[in-house]
């Protein structure tokens, strides 16, 4: 017979949390019994050597795991005050809201900032009383529809005029529009019980596009490399963060940040002024895939596409929007210096269809799961950036694999 190995010596963390487990259950007996006697009309009961007033009630007898996370505030006030005499400490803070640096805060610091939040969020009311009184008075009370038209008109404007005008105003918009979504991904997140480190997440963002401008592909990587270097940094450094939250932090900037680089290389392919045209295209063929399918699935949609998802989204408006997607392929194929012929630009399309409505169900399932109905507050009428974007994600950059892979635009990889 083997013979059994000796069984690991427990260490302190956990001796002390066993400790702590004994006395509560001591305590949570003495209170029962307590409960006892007063139900039976008896007054006066003893006082034990601990207060079990404080402690939670279990439906189940408490386990280690229970108590053996100290850092994580699991310890009760009584514990705590306990915990406090002998180690010299408080109990800990609970885990932190916000970026890092807010953090470790001392309460001078957090009020400061309450106060400069609060002043800042009357400013912005001011702004918004003051624009309403010199609104006309037949623009005041607008329609859903109404919002959702200008909001959008505004966003379609600026995109046209950033892509058209020249490659760093097209860059700069996607830094934008990267840091933006970003912002609001971390924060669903952090609604889904998640600490993804914002800061890192939002500087990788921005600097995808620039870097893959400016160097390529190798500019990415290295973008990437750093990223990783600097979470396992924060990792390993900051306690609280666990193995989830580095990869919630790491998977926002390559999702908002990294995907929408596919429009420069795209941009930097063809001569000026042809490939803002075909990213300008590109945009195009998103716009109408949605389009189409809103139009196509709210007067026809009977079919749900994915009801635990999306319930809103439709069969029928999912190969109306493939039908668009494709028809402005097709036009894109006439832009100089693409060389693609019709059914290719129409296989191009569906493929590219078929991408966008799946970033729009992953957009979709991260606000599920965080419990929010729209990204953010930015767009009025529509939500946040990220709703807007989240198709044009995985559709620029599988058009930059489509376009490059089929040979329709020039441009080395290696």
């Amino acid at each position: 017979m083997e013979a059994r190995e000796p069984k690991p010596e427990l260490t302190e963390r956990q001796i002390e949390a066993r400790a702590r487990l004994r006395a509560r259950t001591a305590c949570l007996r003495e209170q029962a019994a307590e409960d006892a006697r007063d139900a039976d009309g008896l007054q006066g009961a003893a006082q034990g050597a601990h207060d079990a007033s404080d402690l939670p009630r279990f439906r189940t007898p408490p386990t280690t795991k229970d108590l053996v996370d100290i850092d994580d505030g699991v310890l009760s006030a009584h514990d705590a005050a306990s915990t406090a005499g002998e180690a010299g400490k408080g109990t800990p803070d609970p885990a932190p809201d916000g970026p890092p640096w807010r953090y470790n805060m001392t309460p001078e610091e957090r009020a400061e900032w309450c106060l400069r939040k609060e002043q800042r969020a009357e400013k912005k009311q001011k702004i918004k009383e003051t624009a309403l009184e010199k609104t006309p008075e037949k623009l005041k009370n607008p329609s859903s529809f109404q919002v959702r038209l200008r909001t959008g008109a505004v966003y379609t404007g600026l995109t046209v005029v950033c892509v058209l005008t020249g490659d760093i105003p097209m860059v700069l918009m996607l830094m934008v529009v990267a840091g933006i979504c970003a912002g609001e991904f971390y924060y669903m997140l952090r609604q889904d019980a998640k600490l993804p480190n914002e800061m890192l997440g939002i500087i990788a963002a921005v600097l995808y596009p620039p870097s893959v401008y400016f160097y390529g592909l190798a500019g990415a990587m290295v973008v990437s490399l750093a990223l990783l270097l600097a979470l396992l940094v924060w990792y390993v450094f900051w306690l609280r963060a666990r193995i989830p939250d580095v990869g919630v932090s790491f998977f926002g900037a390559a999702y908002t940040g990294l995907l929408l680089c596919g429009l420069v290389i795209v941009r930097q392919s063809l001569d000026v002024p042809w490939g803002g045209v075909v990213v300008l295209l590109l945009f195009v063929s998103v716009w109408a895939n949605d389009a189409f399918a809103y139009l196509v699935g709210s007067k026809f949609g009977k079919h749900k596409l994915a009801p635990r998802t999306s319930p809103k989204k439709s069969w029928e408006g999912f190969f109306a929007g493939l039908v668009g997607s494709a028809a402005f392929w097709c036009v894109l194929s006439f832009v100089p210096g693409v060389h693609m012929p019709i059914p290719m630009a129409i296989v191009f399309g569906l493929v590219c269809g078929l991408m966008e409505v799946l970033g729009d169900l992953a957009e979709s399932r991260i606000k599920r799961n965080s419990g929010v109905k729209d990204s953010g507050t930015i767009m009025p009428g529509h939500g946040g950036l990220l709703d807007r974007c989240d198709s044009m994600f995985l559709a620029s950059i599988t058009a930059a694999i489509l376009l490059i892979a089929g040979g329709c635009i020039p441009y080395a990889v290696f």
